[in-house]
């Protein structure tokens, strides 16, 4: 029990992890500090070398799907949001406590470590599980899984987060002309290539193309002034930037070559998918435009209603596969702001019209064969599983790592007491 004389501030726990609680020294400074809880108003993309350093964020915004809450589900960082009053006194030494859902300033005792929950899903219920990743080492913590994710044949990456990762400025390098864009693709080939060489035979890499919003644009980007969009979740970003940035095709190229060239026959192990797209034109203009041939691959992001609409017809056209962005599908379709905090109540990953748009999509390649991965939050991974159902499905590599871990706890346990009756027999 947390002493009566220590202060515990509420909160409402945006991403989870394994352990109960999480204890550090705050960094008020949005630099990088080992195992620090990195205290910050709002998570950003400016902030990732001090998130993914960070044992825990704490923050005053946000909601459970933002991107930066999606890059600490994919590392395993829990993420508690207090209210904005609050962060003033998170200062020194302090406990993130996962299962209260608080803040404990000062000392506390450690708590008795707590018994996995039991698995919910069985993962032979499904096919095929293509895991969301932001850097190379959680291909490789997942590949070491014991035992192995048998299911696991595909890790996707977004270059945004290939961008974070090397320090890059995509939009500084696209504007400054066709060598800067070339030298920018093959810095995220190389980005690419320390992936896959940690895939195992049968796995693949799919990377989705850029998609930065103007305000997270803003916040890396130092040459060019970028427009000041009033929404910028429905702005100008995904397939409708790709297809107006003049020089984004010479860096797709030179990613492509220098991928051909370091990899040889395993760059054909890369895939592409298009984010943010709404119908088949913005499809066929964009295949034209990034200078891609009939069989060349390319697979889309369904997040959009109109997406949702579109499906068979970009299973009927050449799509090599479907992923569907269910955290931007949901907001869109509920009129709830995935990061923001005051409608995550309407935020909903299971509303009757949500799970009508993904049932429509997995069923729409029809005859086509056309392969339909559904990104899902651990929670919803049975839900889904049972109720769509999805047989393909995305998921962050920490909540993957977590399932797995209690399945196995599970099976494990199975064993014991079967093995434990009988001698009692």
């Amino acid at each position: 029990m947390t002493p009566m004389a220590l202060r515990e501030i509420p909160g409402v726990l945006l991403v989870g992890s394994h352990p109960s609680s999480v204890r550090g020294v705050c960094n008020r400074t949005g630099t990088p500090v080992d195992g620090g809880i990195l205290v910050v108003d709002t998570l950003g993309p400016e902030l990732y070398d001090a998130i993914v350093t960070a044992a825990a964020v704490v923050c005053a915004r946000g909601g459970r799907t933002g991107h930066m809450q999606s890059l600490c589900r994919s590392r395993g960082i829990p993420v508690l949001r207090v209210d904005e009053s609050a962060l003033d006194a998170l200062v020194g030494e302090v406990t993130v406590r996962l299962d209260s859902q608080s803040v404990v300033l000062g000392e506390v005792e450690p708590e008795p470590p707590a018994r996995a929950a039991a698995a919910t899903v069985q993962l032979d219920t499904i096919e095929s599980i293509c895991v969301v990743v932001a850097a190379s080492s959680d291909i490789q913590s997942t590949n070491s899984l014991v035992p192995l994710v048998e299911q696991v044949d595909c890790y996707f990456i977004r270059e945004e987060f290939a961008c974070y990762a090397a320090n890059l400025s995509p939009i500084d390098a696209l504007r400054a002309g066709i060598p800067d864009a070339e030298r920018y693709g093959h810095a995220i080939a190389s980005e690419l290539c320390s992936m896959v060489k940690e895939l195992l035979p049968g796995q693949r890499l799919v990377m989705r193309l850029l998609d930065l919003r103007s305000d997270d644009a803003a916040e890396i980007t130092t040459g060019v002034e970028l427009d000041d969009e009033p929404n910028p979740e429905m702005g100008l970003h995904g397939a409708r930037w790709l297809l107006e940035e003049t020089n984004y095709p010479h860096a797709f190229r030179a990613l492509r070559a220098r991928l051909r060239e370091r990899l040889g026959t395993d760059a054909e192990r890369v895939s592409f998918a298009v984010p943010f797209i709404n119908d088949l034109d913005e499809f066929l203009r964009l295949r034209r435009h990034l200078g891609l041939t009939g069989e060349t691959p390319l697979g889309v992001f369904v997040e959009t209603p109109a997406a949702v609409y579109s499906a068979a017809e970009f299973c009927a056209s050449g799509a090599s596969e479907l992923f569907v962005g269910t955290k931007d599908l949901i907001q869109f379709y509920l009129a709830a702001d995935r990061g923001n905090h005051l409608v995550a109540s309407s935020y909903q990953t299971r509303h009757a019209a949500v799970l009508a748009a993904l049932r429509q999509v997995v069923r729409s390649s029809g005859d086509t064969g056309v392969p339909v991965h559904v990104f899902a939050l651990g929670a919803d991974v049975d839900h889904y599983a049972r109720h769509l159902p999805a047989h393909r499905i995305m998921m962050c590599t920490a909540e993957l790592r977590q399932l797995a871990t209690r399945i196995a706890a599970d099976h494990r346990q199975h064993h014991n007491d079967v093995h434990y009756g009988h001698k009692r027999r």
